[in-house]
């Protein structure tokens, strides 16, 4: 009898395997962290080979630390980072270079020129994006522009390009498999959410060759066996999406209005807008959230491109703590930030600003500012960046249900008290905050049968913690104003002949 689903969640600083039971428990968890590459300012790459590697050694170390028979696992779920783009030789498997991370800024002048050609609504209309380095599309370009002989070799059928899902499930298969999920593709800024195929005009325009793009397959749904010698048995993998869209399934978030935060690396809220297609007047994404039986549910998502990371940094680059953990304790030291607001845009800000040129500040520095005000206003930070994008949901629809949370720092109980003051409405935290991991466990699960719907997968998620505000209005409101405040000053830094 079949008792385990193995999920691979593959994200942007770590590796993680997690064994879910039929009760949608954890029964065993592994991650690794692996090397990050900055090769120049504001460039960001992974060797994909570590990618894979920490990948399969979590797997195993998970399969076998939980005492499990590979023979109970029924399937394979997969969730990734988004937009890293990986191009690899067909023939040995071999990537012709390092993987360029969704982080990384390098195609921000392709960007800039495809804008002033004016093709933002082009692009827009088609793939639900605007026009950044953020997606996979100028990163390809990159690659084939600047990689010695790739260009010639993917016009020969030579090249494959895939986010990491398709170097993942590529090499899992052996090499048989080369495919996406519609999640993932349509965060590349190549597929028309449409009409659910690449664009030929798009891949025109930017010079990028078909034959490199990998198959679109449902999120749920047999996409094939991993390879024998892996794992010691082959295994189905029946479930594939990016990481958010994966947390979205995984927080169970399947009406119509339902928005989900994840507050990982970065901070990425998305709501199902159900069947349709929401065009946002206020900077945000329109995205596929996922698709099931060739049934595509949408999207409105807003990306915070520094959340977590802000804690790492403080961490590892300042040095002013030595665990994410005591951030808690030493926001709770101080009443407030004593005026001091950190803006951490280190690589530009995202949803609802779009705004490359922006980077770091920290504003309202005074004598008597301690370390613990700087900790404070850097998770205030994350809370501010949140409630521009929920507000930015609000206001592009009527359909706003509950706001679910998760990811590392939703563990942070004084973030989730300042963020529900801050946004001035309840937040619910699950039980199980590994929501990424669980939806590529459901959405393989549902596939192949090991829970029978969705309402199966309502009730074994069911246990969770709400904050509720308590924060007079007039405060919020306060702390908002010199919160934009901050923002405007960090906005285009880099453009105004400074540096």
């Amino acid at each position: 009898m079949k008792k385990f689903i193995l999920a691979l969640d593959q994200g942007t600083t770590s590796s993680r395997a997690v064994l879910f039971d039929r009760e949608g428990k954890k029964v065993c968890v592994v991650q690794k962290e692996y090397p990050q590459i900055f090769p120049k300012s504001g460039w960001v790459e992974h060797d994909p080979m570590d990618i894979l590697n920490s990948q399969l050694d979590c797997a195993r170390e998970c399969i076998e630390g939980s005492g499990a028979d590979v023979s109970h696992i029924a399937a394979v779920g997969i969730t990734n980072q988004r937009e890293t783009t990986v191009m690899w030789d067909r023939y040995t498997g071999k990537p012709v270079c390092n993987a360029i991370v969704w982080q990384c800024r390098r195609t921000a002048d392709i960007c800039s020129r495809l804008e002033e050609q004016g093709l933002t609504k082009f692009f827009r209309s088609k793939t639900g994006l605007i026009i950044d380095p953020y997606f996979s599309a100028t990163k390809i370009k990159w690659i084939l522009d600047n990689v010695e002989g790739v260009r010639e070799r993917a016009q020969k059928g030579e090249i494959l390009f895939g986010t990491v899902d398709s170097w993942l499930i590529w090499n899992l298969t052996g090499g048989k498999i080369h495919a996406t999920d519609y999640s993932n593709a349509s965060r590349t800024m190549l597929f028309n959410i449409h009409t659910l195929e690449w664009d030929s005009e798009i891949l025109g325009l930017l010079g990028i060759p078909k034959e490199i793009l990998p198959t679109v397959v449902d999120s749920s749904g047999s996409i094939g066996l991993t390879k024998k010698e892996i794992f010691g048995a082959e295994i189905p993998i029946c479930g594939c999406a990016g990481d958010q869209q994966a947390a979205l399934f995984g927080q169970c978030c399947f009406l119509k209005g339902d928005v989900k935060n994840t507050y990982g690396t970065g901070g990425f809220l998305l709501m199902n807008t159900g069947d349709e297609a929401t065009d946002s007047k206020n900077g945000l994404l329109t995205t596929v959230a996922w698709g099931i039986g060739g049934k595509i549910t949408y999207a409105l998502e807003g990306s915070v491109f520094v959340s977590g990371a802000v804690v790492k940094w403080l961490r590892d680059e300042l040095g002013i703590i030595k665990t994410a953990e005591e951030t808690e304790e030493l926001a709770r030291s101080v009443s407030d930030t004593g005026g001091v607001f950190f803006v951490p845009a280190f690589v530009g800000l995202g949803a609802p600003y779009w705004n490359t040129g922006a980077r770091g500040a920290l504003l309202g520095l005074t004598r008597g500012t301690g370390r613990a005000h700087i900790v404070r206003a850097a998770l205030e930070a994350i809370a501010y960046q949140t409630a521009d994008v929920i507000k930015a949901m609000e206001e592009d629809t009527d359909a706003l249900n509950s706001v679910k949370v998760d990811g590392g720092a939703s563990q942070n109980g004084f973030l989730m008290e300042f963020q529900a003051d801050i946004l001035g409405r309840s937040i619910i935290r699950p039980n199980n905050v590994e929501s990424t991991a669980a939806g590529a466990a459901f959405l393989a699960g549902l596939s192949c049968g090991f829970w029978e719907n969705r309402d199966e997968l309502t009730a074994i998620s069911g246990r969770f913690k709400e904050f509720i505000p308590s924060m007079p209005e007039g405060e919020r409101e306060r702390l908002k104003g010199n919160w934009k405040r901050a923002v405007e000053r960090s906005l285009d830094w880099e453009k105004q002949g400074i540096l």
